[in-house]
């Protein structure tokens, strides 16, 4: 999944999707272990999605953080 497509979802969709990839990837590493993998490179492709979707996820987090902040009035008589 390209960047630009993981942007334009929620950070739910994101966490639910993460959630999908996890269960993924350790479903792959059993099959690593009793040598029924197909595609031993989806597990890198897991893997990295996930760092992905991390990184998009806290970008979002960061931003709405970022804007709530800049909402918020300012105290005067504070350092």
């Amino acid at each position: 999944m390209k960047k630009s497509e993981l942007r334009d979802k929620t950070v739910e969709e994101l966490k639910a999707t993460e959630g999908d990839l996890r269960r993924e990837k350790f479903n792959l590493r059993f099959q690593v272990v009793t040598g029924e993998i197909q595609n031993p490179r989806r597990i890198r492709e897991a893997r990295r999605e996930i760092a992905r979707i991390k990184t998009v996820v806290a970008e979002k987090e960061r931003q709405a953080a970022k804007e709530k902040g800049s909402e918020a009035p300012k105290e005067e008589g504070t350092k």
